[in-house]
C-alpha cells in the first residue's frame, strides 16, 4: 500500500507528539521539529506509510539520543494490559462463542497504538474494552480457525505493547504448537519487542524470534534472512495492526489480517468504516476459497 497525501498530516503529528513526548525546552523541540518536518518532505512518497514512518522515528532516536524513547509509555501500556488479562481471559471462557471473544479482545487492544491518530491511552483500555463486545466484527472468523487447523505452520506477526498481552489470550485458541511468534527487531513507537512479549509470558507457549527490522510493519526486504525464510515456508501468516495490513495487503500469501481500522484510506481498501474490528483474508486466500 502505497503512500498517499491524506497521510502527511500523520507524519506529521507523529514527529509533534514524539517530540512533544521527549523534550520539555520548547527551543530544542522546534527545533528538533523543523528537522523532522525536513525527513517527511524530502522522503520517497512512494513507498509505504511504516517505510516512511521508518524513517521518520530513525531521526527522532538519533537526534534525541535515545534508542527507545517511547519505553515508558510501552511500560505503562504492559502495566495495564497485565491487569486487565485475568478478567479478560475469564470473560472469553464465558462467551457463547469463546473464539469469537478472543479475536475481539486481540484486536480491541490494537488501539494501543501512539503512531495512529486513533489511539487510546493506557488509562482508557479498560473503558475501550468494554465496548468490543457489541462492536461489529467484520470478516471472516470460520475461515481464520479453519485456516490455522489446515496449517503446518503459522507465523504471528505482533504489533504493539500492551496489545501483546491479548494476543496471547487468542494464540491459546490457536494450535499454538504450530505458531512462531514474530516482534520488531529494535524499537520503534511502541511496537513490540522481545522484552514485550517475555512481559507477557510468550515465550512458555509459543517460539519467540523478531524480525531483524525497526519498521512499525513488516517491509519483507528490510527483515532478516531468517525472517524471510520462515515466512516463504508458513503455510498461514496471521498479522496484527493495520502497519503489518499496509505493507503485505498486496504479498501473495495466505494472510489473515487482524486490526482495528484507523484511517479512510485504509477504510477504503478493505471496505471497512473507521473504527471496525476487522479479521480479513488475503487476496490469496480469497481467491483460494472462491
Amino acid at each position: 500500500m502505497k503512500t498517499q497525501l491524506e497521510c502527511i498530516p500523520c507524519f506529521t503529528r507523529q514527529a509533534l507528539d514524539a517530540v512533544a513526548e521527549a523534550i520539555d525546552d520548547p527551543v530544542r523541540r522546534e527545533t528538533l521539529l523543523r528537522r523532522l518536518l525536513r525527513e517527511i518532505a524530502e522522503t520517497d512518497w512512494s513507498d509505504s506509510p511504516p517505510a516512511i514512518a521508518q524513517r521518520l522515528h530513525r531521526a527522532i532516536r538519533r537526534e534525541l539520543g535515545d534508542p527507545d524513547p517511547y519505553r515508558d509509555v510501552k511500560t505503562r501500556m504492559n502495566r495495564m494490559a497485565a491487569r486487565l488479562v485475568p478478567e479478560m481471559r475469564a470473560r472469553i471462557a464465558a462467551h457463547p462463542d469463546p473464539r469469537e471473544a478472543a479475536v475481539r479482545v486481540a484486536i480491541g487492544g490494537n488501539l494501543l497504538d501512539v503512531g495512529a491518530k486513533t489511539q487510546i491511552a493506557a488509562e482508557e483500555l479498560p473503558a475501550h474494552l468494554e465496548t468490543i463486545w457489541t462492536h461489529p466484527l467484520r470478516g471472516d472468523l470460520e475461515g481464520l480457525f479453519r485456516a490455522a487447523d489446515r496449517a503446518r505452520s503459522i507465523l504471528y506477526l505482533a504489533d504493539n505493547s500492551g496489545e501483546i498481552f491479548f494476543d496471547r489470550l487468542l494464540i491459546e485458541r490457536l494450535p499454538a504448537e504450530k505458531i512462531t511468534l514474530f516482534v520488531r527487531g529494535a524499537p520503534v513507537l511502541n511496537d513490540a519487542t522481545a522484552a514485550d512479549a517475555e512481559a507477557a509470558g510468550l515465550p512458555e507457549i509459543v517460539a519467540v524470534l523478531d524480525n531483524g527490522s525497526d519498521a512499525p510493519g513488516t517491509i519483507l526486504s528490510d527483515s532478516s534472512e531468517e525472517f524471510r525464510r520462515r515466512f516463504d515456508r508458513a503455510d498461514l501468516v496471521i498479522a496484527k495492526g493495520q502497519g503489518n495490513y499496509e505493507t503485505l495487503s498486496d504479498v501473495d500469501k495466505p494472510i489473515y489480517f487482524l486490526f482495528t481500522v484507523k484511517c479512510p484510506l485504509v477504510a477504503e481498501r478493505v471496505g471497512e468504516p473507521v473504527g471496525s474490528l476487522v479479521a480479513k483474508p488475503s487476496r490469496h486466500l480469497r481467491e483460494k476459497d472462491e
